[in-house]
């Protein structure tokens, strides 16, 4: 069973960031009903069962199916158990225990085999890497990544028609392939090769042929169109299907919440919100109460998305995403006009998290920036984040620019114009907006341009203009540095591979 990829982010990385992703945001489950024939590969009624009270985030209730088993089934349901609680709580109290319950379970699948035997240790070998990664200790981790891949590889050559070990080879080959080019040195040094097209091809044969872990595959396939290739519609409508089939599940709960936020449905993410799963019996989730703080910023509701981020805090052991809490509770604080607790939460931003993920990175380059933001500017991106098109053009109607414009402002100004023209449906102007974007921009080290230039390739594309758009592409790739440097430059060089 793997425990894959549940939110795929643009962008999730900076730095190391992309490896991270790669390895840490593939652990939230998605959800299957295995189907119960008597082979060597697959998982018993039992098994199965657990597996589904993994998905819904109730250790207690899997726990209490699994027993203590040492066949390859149980052993891997334990797993995807483990792994699932530490990444969840990024609790560094569990790490060892974790690592080393990993470790015994490896153990015991050396003299067992099959495919679901190999097939079970090759993940709980990728299940360890992630942990290792995420928890600081990247050597060991990419160490047991590579003997993951090799070992997965094994798998599809001994037992050709696994399909669940295909679902996996082929993520593992679409995130390597899909790295920006500075990792490949990097990659080429543990023997990693990466193929963005035979991991699709790995993808799509897993998730279009009947095998026990086929739903999965289709969301995995559904979530890395949606990110990279711009098929939205597809992966929400199987989320929200999902979450029809299985209201009581917390996992799909925090997906349709998440896919329903990126397509800027706020109204609906936060009634999911409000509507999710809740009971003694769940797993925790603290970074929904993050996702919410969101939401309620982009309707304004200042006072709530400060209360939504400081639960998430205060039940939030890890170290991701805390810059960026500090950061939105600034903004919440600034734009609802409490001077006094906007100074209190810029301060936290230096002093809290890790600088891995793009929004952490994001918020301390504006901690250490001495240019401060401009509140007209900033409530027109919100309510563009939020779907709120008119409302951000009204707003926008708002700002005079003026010869002491710092050029930032300037450029932001025009950029945020054209984003909210272009999903409004107003093409025309939209492009218009980004190219004079890009015309000012020069080579300042601001988003604004290389984003406008990505926009511009994706309209290209879409009209079937191919060179133009690639041309648009390359332009994006070719910025040196600016926030959004890494989920830029994937998104682009995965649609120049599409077009040739």
């Amino acid at each position: 069973m793997m425990i894959l990829l549940a939110a795929v982010r643009a962008g999730m990385g900076a730095g190391n960031g992309r490896l991270f992703w790669l390895l840490a945001a593939a652990f939230l489950c998605t959800s299957f009903r295995p189907a119960l024939r008597e082979k060597p590969s697959e998982l018993t009624p039992t098994q199965a069962r657990a597996y589904a009270e993994v998905l819904n985030m109730r250790p207690a209730a899997a726990r209490a199916l699994l027993g203590n088993g040492q066949d390859a089934g149980t052993l891997l349901v334990e797993d995807c158990l483990g792994i699932t609680e530490l990444l969840i709580s990024q609790d560094a109290a569990r790490y060892e225990a974790t690592v080393d319950a990993q470790d015994e379970r490896l153990d015991a699948l050396e003299d067992q085999t099959g495919p679901l035997a190999e097939y079970a240790a090759a993940e709980i070998r990728l299940h360890q890497a992630a942990a290792q990664v995420v928890f600081g200790h990247e050597v060991q981790g990419a160490w047991s990544l590579r003997r993951s891949f090799g070992a997965m590889q094994r798998v599809t050559e001994r037992y050709p028609n696994y399909l669940p070990a295909r679902k996996t080879l082929g993520m593992l080959q679409f995130f390597i392939g899909s790295l920006p080019e500075g990792y490949h040195w990097f990659l080429k040094l543990l023997g990693l090769p990466g193929s963005v097209e035979g991991g699709l091809r790995n993808l799509r044969r897993a998730a279009t042929q009947p095998n026990d872990f086929q739903l999965e595959a289709r969301l995995v396939l559904a979530l890395l169109e949606e990110t990279y290739y711009k098929k939205p519609e597809a992966a929400l409508q199987l989320v929200q299907t999902l979450h029809r089939q299985q209201p009581e599940n917390q996992l799909l709960t925090f997906l349709l919440i998440s896919q329903l936020k990126k397509q800027h449905r706020t109204d609906e993410a936060l009634a999911t919100y409000h509507a999710r799963p809740t009971g003694p019996g769940y797993l925790p989730l603290p970074y929904l109460h993050h996702l919410a703080a969101d939401l309620l910023l982009y309707q304004g509701h200042y006072p709530a998305a400060r209360r939504a981020n400081q639960l998430f805090l205060q039940d939030y052991a890890g170290q991701h995403y805390r810059k960026d809490a500090y950061f939105k509770l600034y903004l919440a604080a600034w734009l609802g006009g409490d001077a006094v607790a906007a100074t209190r939460y810029r301060s936290r931003i230096g002093a809290s998290g890790r600088t891995v993920l793009e929004e952490d990175t994001y918020a301390q380059r504006y901690f250490e920036d001495r240019q401060p933001l401009n509140a007209t500017l900033t409530r027109a991106r919100l309510q563009i984040d939020g779907g709120y098109y008119r409302s951000a053009l009204a707003t926008l109607g708002q700002f005079r620019a003026s010869a002491a414009t710092p050029l930032r402002d300037q450029l932001e100004n025009t950029y945020r114009r054209a984003r909210a023209l272009h999903l409004l449906g107003e093409l025309d102007s939209a492009r218009i907006l980004y190219a004079r974007t890009i015309t000012r921009a020069g080579t300042a080290p601001y988003y604004y341009a290389p984003q406008s230039a990505l926009q511009l390739g994706y309209l290209a594309q879409a009209g079937g203009q191919p060179n133009a758009a690639k041309t648009y592409f390359r332009k994006a790739l070719s910025y040196p540095k600016h926030e959004y440097k890494n989920s830029t430059d994937t998104k682009a060089k995965l649609a120049l591979q599409e077009l040739e």
